[in-house]
């Protein structure tokens, strides 16, 4: 491992963490509770504040803004967090907030993920790994994103709202209801529209689970009963994990109701 690098424009309070190989760039603040993973990068111009701890080989870019506290009204200057996992790549004015105490006091950002500029992550929301938020696209609070979802440029995911693994949501799209995985969603008020079968198909997923999940849309989209009801009844049938990650995901707790095929 090679030795940690410390511009010395950079301002490293006394009690922060850093592990060896860290290398941080000219004019970065990091604050008194930080711990840095070995070998992350800081490049330039970077606040890195709070109770945050990042992982092991993130790459973070200028004017990043990393553990700040809640853009929330309710926050009171309680003790809260923000942990980073591994490899993370964070683009230039990215914010990422702390969690709060009503809502678990932890924002987590999950490993191998790729945040454009501009993007924000906001308290306590939990994010995945290798998930992809494309630029100046914003996570409200208390949202779950599961893991190698994709969020387009310019959309917003609206408070509490839960993206399930391996859905895509496109460009300038608001989501304001939960997305199962492997959904598809577009248009400015956020249609689920299909299933992401490019990236299904790019991670190398059998053509019987795509066979399996195309039948699971379709029985969703004009089965009879309720939403939560046809999810159940193809619990019962299928044998696919697939199909089964989007019936557990619909039949889980949730504060939002369901985008649902065809509908806003």
């Amino acid at each position: 491992m090679a030795e940690t690098t410390i511009h010395p424009s950079a301002v490293i309070e006394p009690g922060a963490e850093i592990g060896q190989g860290c290398v941080i760039g000219p004019f970065c603040h990091v604050g008194p509770e930080v711990r840095l993973g070995d070998g992350t990068e800081l490049k330039s111009h970077i606040v890195v504040s709070g109770e945050t701890e990042i992982g092991p080989e993130c790459l973070i870019f200028p004017f990043a803004c990393i553990g700040e506290i809640p853009q929330d009204l309710k926050f009171k200057g309680e003790k809260t967090r923000l942990v980073i996992g591994a490899r993370n790549r964070i683009r230039e004015h990215v914010t990422m907030n702390a969690g709060t105490e009503g809502g678990g006091g932890v924002t987590r950002v999950g490993d191998d993920g790729l945040f454009m500029a501009g993007c924000h992550v906001a308290h306590d929301v939990q994010v995945g790994n290798r998930v992809i938020i494309v630029n100046n696209a914003a996570l409200a609070g208390h949202c779950v994103i599961e893991d190698d979802v994709i969020v387009g440029g310019l959309s917003g995911v609206h408070q509490w709202v839960r993206i399930g693994q391996g859905a895509i949501i496109g460009a300038v799209t608001m989501v304001t209801n939960d997305v199962i995985p492997y959904g598809l969603v577009q248009a400015p008020r956020g249609v689920l529209d299909g299933l992401n079968l490019v990236g299904l198909k790019r991670r190398g997923v059998a053509r019987k689970d795509i066979t399996a999940l195309r039948a699971a849309f379709q029985m969703l989209a004009q089965g009879e009963g309720a939403f939560q009801d046809r999810a159940r009844r193809l619990g019962e049938e299928t044998e696919s994990e697939y199909v089964r990650r989007i019936v557990d995901f619909v039949t889980a707790a949730s504060d939002r109701s369901f985008l649902t095929p065809g509908a806003g």
